[in-house]
């Protein structure tokens, strides 16, 4: 974990003090810990877990108003990466986290409240009936999702939670121009219009990651995002 307060600062320009590295690995032990019983992550090894799930989730930074209020949502946040990184970091930053799988939950609220993260909640429901939810539609000033689904169904679990001039960014790998390039229906649709890729190459991880950045102008259609299930099997292509 040392690794991430160099990492962070000659990449994102981000300067962690010891307290907050600390505060990492504790979270990292809570980590390992649950586990061994519940399936949270496939990355286990320390290193990895530093890099993969940390320090990824710290390339958002540069990206984040992190020094005024928002709203940030993390659609299929599993393990709380990068939501609950950016709420330890950043307590300006009202962070929901949005999963379906219940035992997952159960680690998140296990975690906001050993760190007594008041600014940190969850939310157990499936992204496309979060986007209809009043207090949660066009609610966000940032919505965020790693790892999660090909873009062209992501955009339909992300845009209707974002506010008309707010932002969604997609994490991705290797594929995030070839998904963008799948995604115009979509993005017309669900009245988002791409920005731009910003791309990050993380120590000792071979593939680029990028960040597709959405701007939201318009306001998603009722209809949007459909029943649970259809976005991913019918995506607006």
């Amino acid at each position: 974990m040392e690794s991430v307060i160099q990492h962070a600062q000659t990449l994102f320009g981000l300067e962690l003090s010891s307290d907050q590295l600390a505060l990492f690995q504790r979270y990292a032990d809570e980590l390992t810990a649950w586990n061994t019983h519940t399936n949270l992550t496939a990355i286990i090894e320390p290193e990895a877990v530093a890099i993969r799930h940390f320090l990824d989730s710290l390339s958002l930074y540069p990206l984040l108003k992190t020094d005024i209020p928002q709203r940030v949502m993390d659609v299929g946040t599993g393990a709380g990466f990068p939501g609950i990184v950016l709420a330890m970091l950043f307590p300006q930053l009202q962070v929901t986290l949005l999963e379906a799988t219940g035992k997952k939950i159960k680690f998140l609220e296990h975690v906001v409240g050993l760190f007594g993260l008041k600014n940190a909640t969850t939310l157990h429901a499936r992204a496309e009936d979060a986007g209809q939810m009043s207090g949660h539609r066009a609610h966000y000033d940032v919505v965020v999702a790693r790892a999660v689904a090909r873009l062209p169904a992501l955009l339909e679990y992300m845009l209707p939670l974002a506010k008309v001039g707010g932002v969604c960014i997609a994490m991705k790998g290797v594929s995030a121009q070839a998904e963008l390039d799948d995604s115009k229906i979509a993005l017309k649709t669900l009245g988002g219009r791409f920005d731009k890729i910003e791309t990050v190459m993380l120590p000792m991880v071979d593939e680029a990651h990028h960040m597709v950045i959405i701007e939201k102008i318009a306001k998603t259609p009722s209809d949007y995002p459909r029943k649970p299930g259809i976005p991913a099997k019918k995506p607006l292509i």
